[in-house]
């Protein structure tokens, strides 16, 4: 029975002195048992709220950062944020990805997510290359212009907007979100 995990055996006759003191026993095992449980769950669940805090923290870094480049609103802007609360959490990078993997993780069909992302990060590229046309010197413009996007990239923008050209500017998808990424975490 011992070998069985039983940590109190009672042998016949029973005597009401020894019943007494195995109950008292097992009692005081229950409780110290629920202590233990106890303190294990604050643990647990402070270190389970300091994750949530600091994902909480670059996530309202990411929306920051979307909202400064005019995006925060787009469809595709919930789809960047769920990748970059991913791949913080998961401690992966998006090179670890192809597009459709990563997006794959959130919607079935992965098309339709790409395709927000797409639209949201293009209409980002157009208010930035707006910002440069009016304001060389913005902040904004300054700060996200070559990070965020390859800056030929927001010249061919701007260069479209003006007419003086039919070329447009086009967004790398993995140096957006890595980029984003870097200025959350940072």
């Amino acid at each position: 029975a011992y070998q069985n995990g039983v940590e109190y055996y009672i042998s016949k006759p029973i005597n009401a002195i020894e019943v007494e003191n195995v109950i008292k026993k097992e009692i005081k095992q229950i409780k110290e048992n629920k202590v233990i449980n106890q303190i294990n769950n604050l643990v647990d669940n402070s270190n389970l709220n300091i994750n949530l805090n600091k994902q909480n923290n670059y996530n309202q870094k990411t929306k920051k950062i979307l909202n400064e480049i005019g995006i925060l609103g787009e469809s595709g802007s919930k789809d960047i944020i769920n990748i970059c609360s991913y791949l913080i959490s998961s401690n992966k990078n998006i090179e670890d990805y192809t597009i459709k993997d990563i997006c794959s993780k959130f919607d079935d069909n992965y098309k339709t997510v790409e395709q927000r992302i797409r639209r949201a990060t293009l209409k980002g590229l157009r208010n930035l290359a707006h910002l440069g046309i009016e304001d060389y010197m913005n902040k904004t413009f300054q700060k996200y212009s070559n990070s965020l996007y390859d800056f030929k990239e927001i010249r061919n923008e701007m260069d479209f907007i003006r007419k003086k050209s039919k070329k447009r500017g086009k967004v790398n998808f993995k140096k957006f979100i890595d980029n984003i990424l870097f200025y959350s975490c940072s």
